[in-house]
């Protein structure tokens, strides 16, 4: 039996729904805005995984609805890289494994996949461990047993994929809804402020002045951008079948731009409302100290008053790990095809991409229990941090250099703009990293 299989060219090489989704030219607005739609909500997921909960949760119980403003500008700069990655992909026709495969010596590349596995695999572990724990919520279902359950999903994403991409992405959907809808009730239950809600967004000094609340908004801001995003986004905007002209390059950078941005803002909503709901009820209630999943759920319910509270938590949870742990299998289909231009079978491919985050999970809560599962959640956290400024540095770069990008190269304003974000990213999580190694020594 053969699982491997080399690809033939790059077009090939990133997923078998490539082109996949045809676009009419005599389509209306409205129709081709609904054909382009899809690829954003996938990239979404990863804005609203189980890893962002705690630091959420955290911000809002210690400091009310001060740090609002950083999820609102951690989510434009989001909304600026991840309009990059989509350019770049549709631009060159590549994604950026590819690109960097195809630009950077055989050194170089291997190193930034190993580092690119390496996010990816710390990225799974958040939400495998948040899956696992909404299960154990939920249904009492040990942990342990709750991470072998996640890998089901390698098999609904097999499946949704062979029917058609649509149907993947109309799942994605369907979850970012469950999840919507959750948090649209706690933000009922939980009677927050409008007018200090407003205020949350608008910046302020003390965040920078603050050692608590600076520790926390560069958790947020560290957090943000997932770095198997960039890959993942510059490939599956390739699903559409546009022409493959100036003018139909251009429509398909509009269209999949004004997708990525609506899906970003629903993101920015669940962010801002999982913050919103920690301040309104335990900064409210006196307890500063809720910063793990846990807690809240054991607390929503009694604080609020409200019986399902804690029940509807867990359900988002749920949805939110799921979601995420599908396109990061994706993610990791990608990055292997692109860096190394191998192919696996699916269902192997799928397989090997989870095992990489499951067996150290499953070690960790076979040797440290279930309390390991918060150091490990950390540790995963840290691991992306270091990792996010190698994927965005190239993406910057390419989408700068006019020779790759021809007529689509950023603009002056726009490459200022990107260099800005890049720089940003790379001084907090170095400062990041160097707050987290303190409080472990």
């Amino acid at each position: 039996m053969h699982f491997f299989l080399r690809s033939s060219s790059d077009k090939e090489a990133h997923s078998e729904s490539h082109r996949s989704i045809p676009v009419p030219a005599h389509f209306s607005f409205w129709k081709k805005l609904f054909a382009f739609s899809g690829p954003g909500f996938l990239i979404a997921v990863g804005y609203m995984d189980p890893g962002n909960w705690a630091t959420d949760l955290a911000a809002g119980s210690q400091f009310n609805y001060s740090l609002l403003c950083v999820i609102f500008i951690s989510n434009v700069m989001a909304m600026l890289l991840q309009t990059l990655s989509l350019k770049l992909g549709i631009a060159t026709e590549r994604n950026l494994a590819q690109m960097c495969r195809a630009y950077y010596n055989p050194f170089v590349n291997i190193i930034l996949w190993i580092l690119c596995e390496l996010a990816i695999t710390a990225c799974d572990l958040a939400e495998i461990i948040g899956s696992a724990i909404a299960l154990n919520l939920l249904f009492h279902i040990p942990i342990m047993w709750g991470v072998c359950i996640t890998a089901l999903d390698v098999f609904a994403l097999l499946f949704l994929q062979q029917k058609g991409f649509r149907y993947l992405e109309a799942l994605i959907i369907m979850l970012i809804g469950v999840i919507g809808i959750c948090f649209g009730l706690e933000i009922l239950f939980s009677h927050p402020s409008g007018m200090a809600i407003a205020a949350g967004f608008v910046p302020h000094l003390k965040i920078i002045t603050h050692p608590g609340m600076l520790y926390i908004a560069i958790g947020i801001l560290g957090a943000t951008v997932m770095p198997h995003n960039l890959y993942l986004h510059s490939s599956i905007v390739q699903t559409r079948s546009y022409p493959l002209t100036e003018v139909g390059k251009k429509e398909a950078i509009r269209f999949a731009s004004i997708d990525s941005n609506i899906a970003l803002l629903l993101a920015m909503f669940i962010n801002a409302a999982i913050l919103i709901v920690a301040a309104a009820t335990f900064f409210k209630g006196g307890r500063n100290d809720v910063a793990e999943i846990e807690d809240a759920y054991k607390l929503l319910s009694p604080m609020l008053g409200i019986t399902g509270a804690s029940t509807l938590f867990a359900i988002a949870l749920l949805a939110a790990g799921q979601n995420s742990t599908l396109t990061g299998t994706m993610a990791g289909e990608i990055v292997m095809e692109g860096f190394l231009q191998l192919r696996m079978r699916p269902w192997i491919r799928r397989l090997l991409t989870r095992s990489l985050a499951l067996i150290p999970t499953l070690i960790v809560v076979w040797l440290m229990g279930d309390q390991g599962m918060n150091q490990l959640l950390l540790a995963s956290q840290v691991v992306l941090s270091m990792q996010l400024s190698f994927a965005v540095i190239p993406l910057v770069i390419f989408t700068n250099d006019p020779r790759k990008m021809g007529e689509f190269v950023n603009s002056s304003m726009m490459k200022f703009a990107a260099w800005s974000v890049a720089s940003i990213i790379l001084l907090l999580n170095v400062w990041l990293l160097i707050l987290t190694v303190k409080s472990w020594l």
